[in-house]
């Protein structure tokens, strides 16, 4: 709805680094590669219902995976990026996960954590997995399956810039996250697209009470419940510009999270 008035010129998300590089995404330029993305899961066979479980570090194609996945109805789970092959294997054999999506590696202090070889380890124990969908960030090369891998930025290359978002009921899934397993199993919570989205939009108005112009920041992982509420559907519900940081909070410098607020006007 934002792209129909004035907000569509609006910043939605800053996005930065760990090792500097910057990406700023207009609320219009995050509408079209959310349909975009949405076309390409479409293409792959995913469809309302389907689940799709996303193995990403903290860049903006996270956010743009979740909300294409909302918007054709297909239910996400995000996994935190520092866990392992066998914890991945458990959730996505929880969800009977069509389609895995990573990257070619993330930056956490200084170094590259090898996300596809953790994702292809993991797949290996995932027999509902059809697809793995594999986002370029770090440029480092990487194992692939021919039948199985495909690159997002080579399937966006033919997408379509327009997707009919799917009716769904307000009990529909809009996702399911897992507890951290640390007294046990992890759990699979299922949040329901329309109780979710009420909420998390008005607790955001009430707890932050936010300006039209104000930059907001929530340090959390979106692999966490506290990421996927307060750095993606609330803010943006209420088309604000929010920051997005990929790396560690006292890396190169203890600083870091300082000169980010600076930078930015948080």
């Amino acid at each position: 709805r934002h792209v129909k008035t004035w907000r569509k010129s609006k910043v939605a998300i800053y996005w930065e680094g760990e090792t500097g590089e910057t990406r700023v995404c207009s609320y219009s330029t995050l509408f079209r590669n959310v349909n975009r993305i949405a076309s390409v899961l479409k293409k792959l066979g995913v469809g309302k219902g389907d689940r799709v479980a996303l193995y990403l570090p903290m860049i903006p194609e996270l956010p743009y995976l979740m909300l294409a996945c909302a918007r054709i109805g297909a239910v996400h789970t995000v996994i935190f990026s520092g866990f392992s092959a066998q914890a991945i294997a458990d959730r996505v054999n929880d969800i009977q996960a069509k389609i895995v999506v990573t990257a070619d590696g993330a930056y956490r202090r200084g170094k590259i954590i090898p996300l596809k070889e953790i994702t292809d380890e993991a797949v290996k124990l995932c027999p509902s997995v059809e697809k793995v969908i594999v986002v370029k960030r770090t440029g480092a090369k990487v194992p692939w399956a021919k039948e199985r891998d495909v690159w997002l930025s080579s399937m966006l290359d033919g997408a379509e810039s327009f997707v009919t978002p799917e009716p769904v009921e307000s009990t529909h899934p809009l996702y399911i996250l897992y507890t951290s397993g640390t007294t046990g199993k992890p759990k699979g919570i299922v949040h329901s697209t329309g109780g979710y989205l009420v909420f998390n939009h008005s607790a955001y108005e009430w707890v932050f009470n936010t300006r039209e112009e104000s930059v907001f920041w929530c340090t959390a992982d979106v692999g966490w419940v506290t990421g996927h509420s307060s750095i993606v559907y609330a803010p943006l519900s209420h088309g604000a510009a929010i920051v997005l940081y990929e790396g560690a909070p006292d890396y190169p410098t203890i600083d870091r999270w300082w000169d980010i607020i600076e930078k930015y006007g948080v």
